[in-house]
């Protein structure tokens, strides 16, 4: 048996396809493209495993971020968040007494310090003053 149909009538044909046909060429498109993406990403872990962990533990913290927290997660936290609390508190309190015992042995007072930042202020402002005289004198004398 032999085609009977002409080489236009094929042409013809080939430029109309069908939806179905369209349908199967866009599903190999897709189907080779998630595969050269999954072949890209395989690629990419096996290059830079540090890179893929970093990269998913940034996507599990906003996972745990975005979503709620469980009652279970809440009860099973709990005494680690108290006692990280109380750790923290005690850090704080005692570098705050130590750091006040420390500038108390050295004679340095709350008012001696706002007295000290007072007097350096004025300095500076007299500095600049008489900057700013010295300059307009300078200019003055070139006339």
């Amino acid at each position: 048996m032999t085609d009977s149909r002409t080489t236009s009538e094929t042409a013809g044909e080939t430029a109309r396809t069908t939806p179905r046909q369209r349908a199967i060429e866009a599903y190999d498109r897709a189907r080779t493209s998630v595969s050269d993406a999954g072949r890209r990403a395989g690629d990419t872990v096996t290059s830079s495993p540090l890179i893929a962990i970093a990269g998913g533990l940034a996507a599990g913290a906003l996972l745990a971020a975005l979503l709620p927290r469980t009652e279970a997660e809440t009860k099973a936290l709990r005494p680690t968040v108290r006692r990280v609390k109380k750790t923290a508190q005690a850090a704080v309190d005692a570098a705050r007494e130590t750091g006040s015992d420390r500038l108390s042995e050295l004679g340095l007072t709350r008012e001696k310090g706002e007295q000290t930042i007072r007097s350096l202020f004025e300095g500076v402002t007299d500095a600049a003053k008489a900057s700013g005289q010295a300059a307009v004198e300078a200019v003055k004398n070139q006339r």
